[in-house]
């Protein structure tokens, strides 16, 4: 009896550790360019002058930030996690009151630059502590 619980116990646990790489790997396929129903839900304005927000990134470092923005919020511009808000996850005292898609695209930009220089190297150290 006691060699089958242990049989058990190793057959549940080969069980949980495959799911749970198969769940991560499930993680990192999803697209950057996924489009949330939030995203599809601002205004024209608004999507305008987030595009302007972000017309100094490369390619590269819109990947990056949109990497980051789906590990903190899963895209959400009102996701919320203690004192932190928005899709970049800021503290609300860095967004000074303004909760504004616009505001938080700014201010994203402007903490990931003072902080890290650019988005890669936000996403580089977001990889190895897992918040950045």
């Amino acid at each position: 009896m006691k060699n089958l619980k242990v049989k058990f116990a190793a057959l549940l646990l080969i069980f949980s550790c495959a799911f749970g790489l198969v769940t991560n790997v499930a993680a990192d396929l999803v697209p950057s360019t996924t489009v949330t129903a939030q995203a599809a839900s601002l205004t024209a304005s608004q999507k305008k002058q987030i595009k302007a927000i972000n017309a100094g990134l490369s390619k590269k470092q819109k990947a990056a930030k949109n990497w980051i923005a789906y590990r903190e919020s899963s895209y959400s511009y009102t996701a919320r996690n203690g004192n932190c808000y928005g899709r970049y996850q800021l503290l609300r005292s860095y967004l000074h009151g303004n909760y504004s898609a616009v505001n938080q695209e700014k201010m994203a930009n402007k903490y990931v630059a003072g902080r890290y220089g650019n988005w890669t190297g936000a996403k580089r150290f977001w990889q190895s502590h897992h918040w950045y």
